[in-house]
């Protein structure tokens, strides 16, 4: 143990008692730890149990001034368990000093931030992330994340956010990995490898959390904080594996969800908090409530604040984010026997072990390095690093007449509200950024393209014409610094720019706090004035490619078909000016793939590839048939299917082969198909593998993903792929919620997206 001298001495004896004798199964480590808070917990007063659930916001503390703040009364009183979104690290040492030097038992603060993806070196937004599927990178996103943050003091984030998104019209789609469980819950596990690091107690590490728990993304009508409701069926086959994956990796912490689940909010669900996650799934950390979820549940129509307090520690929430429910109610509730000392002892435990575990008993100060930002934060390698896996995430949905990759000389014109605004770039949720140093896409094009090739700017158009609806899509500092001249005037610059160009770039789509929280939308097309602008630019007859941002699946089946070239940059984070010229001169292949399904149209909405069958469904190839499951005036088809994304090369598939075709048991079958770079480029491709159970106890849907691989190619390169199936990979959650699986025949497909697979059948018995 190092720095010992933090230390009440009362509390080290207990370290040296857990050598003497620990019980049968037990780590040393964790024997340390529990008699070590054993200890702790005799010394403390009710009221300072109580303290350790509560997680105030920082407020407006700044460096000099804490130690005069109301916070800063609470702190000395042992009335606060940690702080969240305070930001440096010299105001985060000054704060911690108060808890370890003038509280009475000198109990360390936790402190928490949204880094959420990426910390001042912001990455792209998770769901771009996720459309990379390479979990290599993820992974690393997030340990640099876990660097920069670090260093700067945070030790605790509430990510990854693993919500399963079906619904575009709900703007946390941006800050999740899509609709697919299996998809999701790798990344899951990558993200929190990326966080928490092997040590806990290495200072570069910080713990996780995942979140939202449960079922946040399913709100009724895309609507955020709205009602959830579905059968336990379905939670557990399509909605919880990416919570589970999260704790089976060893997440040291749960957010609640706002949402009510079975007609309880979560926050006060206990079989949600308890029975699943502690029970079920054996979760061992601690439970968060999100901003004030406690108090919104009196809304939610369950009680006055002591009830739905208590209610919150009954169901097994530990600690109270910012409502202060806790801390002010449950001594009454607890003299009135609605809660016992038991539930306080359990919850304030658990608080204490994540600081334990993160070694602020031994060192409070372990992220309180002064020295560490300037070399740790923001980092030319860090930034490098953002901007090659910015670019493995685009995706590129249409290169009509091979457009793109474009060529270095000659003029290229580049146009769009979004074209030189640097503050959209990181995407929402970056509230670490500096804005002003994110890579505008003119700034990009500019320094990848050379001095021999000019670049002709003109904006083009407005985010919006609505001035309102633009400020509401400007919030947060991300200013889209609104163009006063008549629709119209900016219209033409931007055409006559275009006329002198040799071929036309278009930065369009949504802005960054077009999506995230609280920002759902009923309308998923690119905004009228976006349109107007990219029709003129057609009716020069210059070649056109569309640089599209998006934080959820858009609805662009008109632009699809009126224009050769789509890249969907989602928003790239700090770099992003850089990446996205990368990847338009081809330096980089674009080898992303969508992680959700893009509808025709929002009335196809929730549309997603793993559905389930009806008695009545459309047949193969068909677009209409009466008294069939279908549309009167649009096919069932989406615009674009879940892992989809085209290349600058081309890849062919061979037909898939099995290692038997007749199983029994827990045999392996091992599943294999060669894949051949056709094309002129380098290039990678996510090999993606899809099984359907034919025939089920309960109704299966008609495919799931599996599994994937993303390999390299060079021009004619041919790689096998092998992918191994047991029986593991064929259970599911049958009537009962018992989870195995079941003898039968098998479709094995393989293929580039969800769509276009090759199949095979296999019968596997037990």
């Amino acid at each position: 143990m190092q720095k010992l001298k933090w230390l009440p001495l009362v509390l080290l004896l207990a370290i040296s008692i857990a050598a003497v004798a620990q019980p049968a199964g037990q780590s040393a480590e964790a024997a340390k730890m529990k008699a070590f808070i054993d200890k702790l917990m005799k010394q403390m007063t009710l009221e300072e149990k109580l303290g350790q659930l509560n997680l105030p916001g920082a407020g407006d503390i700044t460096t000099g001034q804490a130690a005069n703040t109301d916070i800063a009364r609470k702190i000395r009183e042992g009335r606060v368990g940690g702080l969240f979104n305070i930001k440096g690290v010299e105001k985060i040492r000054e704060v911690q000093r108060l808890a370890v030097e003038q509280s009475r038992l000198k109990i360390p603060l936790i402190f928490g931030m949204d880094v959420i993806h990426g910390y001042q070196t912001v990455f792209p937004i998770p769901l771009g992330l996720s459309a990379s599927w390479d979990m290599k990178a993820v992974e690393r996103s997030a340990q640099i994340a876990a660097q920069e943050a670090s260093a700067d003091g945070i030790s605790w984030t509430f990510s990854p956010m693993v919500d399963i998104a079906r619904d575009p019209r709900w703007g946390r789609m941006a800050e999740g990995s899509g609709e697919d469980p299996y998809l999701g819950g790798q990344i899951a596990k990558a993200m929190v490898r990326g966080y928490q690091g092997k040590d806990l107690k290495a200072n570069n590490t910080i713990l996780s959390c995942v979140k939202h728990y449960a079922l946040y993304g399913a709100a009724e009508a895309g609507r955020d904080y709205g009602t959830t409701d579905m059968s336990r069926h379905r939670m557990y086959n399509e909605y919880f594996y990416p919570y589970k994956a999260a704790v089976e990796a060893g997440v040291g912490s749960v957010m609640a969800s706002f949402n009510e689940v079975d007609g309880v909010p979560a926050t006060a669900n206990k079989w949600l908090m308890t029975d699943v996650l502690r029970k079920q799934w054996g979760f061992g950390g601690f439970v968060v409530t999100d901003y004030t979820g406690i108090n919104e549940m009196i809304d939610h129509g369950i009680g006055d604040l002591p009830t739905v307090s208590a209610r919150a520690l009954q169901a097994g929430i530990d600690m109270d984010m910012v409502g202060e429910g806790m801390v002010t109610t449950l001594a009454k509730s607890l003299k009135e026997g609605k809660v016992t000392v038991a539930q306080i002892d359990a919850a304030c435990r658990r608080i204490l072990e994540a600081k334990y575990k993160l070694g602020l008993f031994e060192d409070p100060y372990r992220y309180c390095d002064v020295t560490r930002p300037a070399n740790e934060v923001y980092t030319a390698a860090h930034r490098k690093e953002a901007r090659s896996i910015a670019a493995q995430s685009f995706v590129l949905l249409k290169n009509e007449g091979n457009i793109l990759p474009l060529k270095r000389g000659g003029k290229i014109a580049l146009v769009g509200p979004l074209a030189d605004n640097r503050e959209n770039m990181p995407g929402t949720w970056a509230v670490a950024a500096d804005f002003a140093k994110a890579v505008s896409v003119l700034q990009g094009l500019k320094e990848v393209a050379g001095s021999g090739t000019e670049i002709i700017y003109a904006k083009g158009s407005n985010l919006d014409e609505d001035a309102k609806f633009e400020e509401r899509a400007g919030m947060f500092g991300k200013d889209l610094r609104r163009d006063s001249r008549p629709a119209d005037q900016i219209i033409a610059e931007a055409v006559a720019a275009a006329r002198q160009a040799d071929v036309v770039v278009a930065a369009v789509g949504e802005s960054a706090e077009m999506t995230g929280e609280s920002s759902s939308m009923s309308h998923l097309e690119l905004r009228p004035a976006q349109k107007e602008l990219l029709k003129a630019l057609k009716a020069t007859g210059k070649p056109l490619v569309i640089v599209l941002f998006a934080g959820r699946s858009m609805t662009i089946a008109e632009e699809a078909k009126a224009y050769p070239a789509i890249l969907n940059v989602w928003f790239p984070g700090s770099e992003a000016g850089y990446a996205i010229a990368d990847a338009l001169f081809g330096d980089v292949n674009p080898s992303g793939k969508l992680s959700t399904t893009w509808p025709q149209n929002v009335g196809q909405v929730p549309l997603f590839y793993n559905h389930k069958n009806t008695g009545r469904p459309l047949a193969e190839g068909q677009w209409f048939q009466k008294f069939r499951s279908n549309y009167l005036d649009v096919s069932n088809e989406p615009l674009y299917p879940f892992g989809y994304g085209l290349s600058y090369t081309s890849f062919a598939y061979s037909a898939p082969v099995a290692s038997a075709t007749k199983l029994t048991g827990n045999q392996a079958l091992t599943v294999s198909v060669n894949v051949t770079n056709t094309g002129k480029y380098a290039g990678k491709e996510v090999v993606q593998l899809y099984i359907r159970d034919v025939v089920g106890s309960t109704t299966r849907p008609v495919k799931e993903l599996k599994g994937f691989e993303k390999i390299e190619l060079q021009p004619g390169e041919t790689k096998t792929v092998k992918f191994q199936i047991t029986p593991e990979d064929l259970k599911f959650y049958n009537y009962d919620l018992k989870y195995d699986w079941e003898a039968g025949d098998f479709d094995i497909m393989i293929g580039g997206n969800s769509r276009d697979v090759q199949k095979l059948r296999v019968n596997w018995q037990k």
